[in-house]
């Protein structure tokens, strides 16, 4: 199925498919709220009906903004946006922690029939202007396919520390607060997808049995309001992520289906990992959006059917 691909030139990316649908629209102007960690982000993200499957700045986090990367508790400061965990004190609002991921332009930018692809510089600022990382983050839309009813979102990172110490990756948890490690690449669900089904190979179980949990896949299904018609967010990881002779930490899943609909590929859930200075570490995530409820096995025929 072809696509059509529109850049508003230092504003974002849109991607439509041949039935009209907006379904993506990847946003590399930062929204201004220092609070709120500025950094590129995709919302709205939509399947091939035309369901919105992200929530964008929804009343209870204001940060929250579709699908994005963050990285909650990085050497004292909140790349996530947003209040700031301290052990002992609770979540706190401490605006000097909060950085800032920086758009510094495209080195690679190809669109083709049914295919885009397009390889973005980023650097990583702490609150005070410092730069902290570089990052390089290839993100390509592909397998279009009407008749499947879905389409898929590759989103691959490489950070490289370019301080002259090492950055230290954790978590809400790894700070003290028990089952709270989120940091990642983060996807914030709207508010229909409250109280949706979580699945995972060899269990349909709820959120909460799932939350600290790893396997190469994890699902979100649910029931749309207004209109008769189900959706389900497929985020997946490609096979080196969960090699442990290759990543540089083990990843678990930061789910909750309430009060708020999220999704986490946490890669400091339990401990915190390093980052030597001028080192690099590398992740790629899968994305898959698709009309109707899929349940279990129609999630994994379709993962592998769709190889890395």
């Amino acid at each position: 199925m072809s696509i059509r691909v529109s850049h508003t030139h230092g504003e974002d990316i849109a991607v439509t498919a041949a039935n009209g649908t907006e379904i993506l629209r990847y946003v590399y102007r930062p929204d201004p709220e220092a609070f709120e960690a500025p950094k590129p982000y995709a919302h709205p993200v939509r399947t091939l009906a035309g369901r919105t499957v992200t929530g964008y700045r929804p009343n209870d986090h204001r940060w929250h903004k579709g699908l994005q990367m963050t990285a909650s508790h990085l050497s004292g400061q909140n790349f996530w946006g947003g209040n700031c965990y301290v052990h002992g004190q609770g979540y706190l609002a401490l605006p000097d922690r909060v950085g800032s991921m920086r758009h510094d332009g495209f080195s690679a930018f190809t669109a083709e029939e049914g295919r885009l692809a397009f390889t973005e510089d980023l650097t990583w600022v702490e609150n005070g202007g410092q730069e902290w990382a570089r990052e390089v983050r290839d993100i390509v839309v592909h397998s279009v396919d009407e008749e499947a009813g879905a389409w898929a979102l590759d989103w691959a990172i490489r950070l490289t520390n370019v301080r002259d110490t090492p950055l230290a990756f954790g978590s809400p948890t790894t700070a003290g607060r028990e089952m709270a490690g989120y940091t990642g690449l983060q996807w914030r669900g709207p508010r229909d997808f409250t109280g949706g089904t979580v699945l995972a190979p060899g269990t349909d179980a709820d959120a909460g049995k799932l939350m600290g949990s790893q396997s190469p896949w994890l699902a979100f299904t649910t029931e749309h309001d207004e209109v008769d018609a189900h959706s389900t967010v497929v985020f997946a990881h490609a096979p080196e992520n969960l090699d442990e002779r290759s990543a540089i930490h083990e990843s678990h899943w930061f789910v909750r289906s309430e009060p708020f609909p999220t999704v986490a590929f946490s890669w400091a859930f339990f401990e915190e990992f390093a980052l030597p200075p001028g080192e690099s570490f590398a992740y790629r995530y899968r994305v898959v959006v698709a009309d109707g409820a899929w349940d279990r096995d129609r999630v994994a025929a379709y993962l592998e059917g769709l190889p890395w």
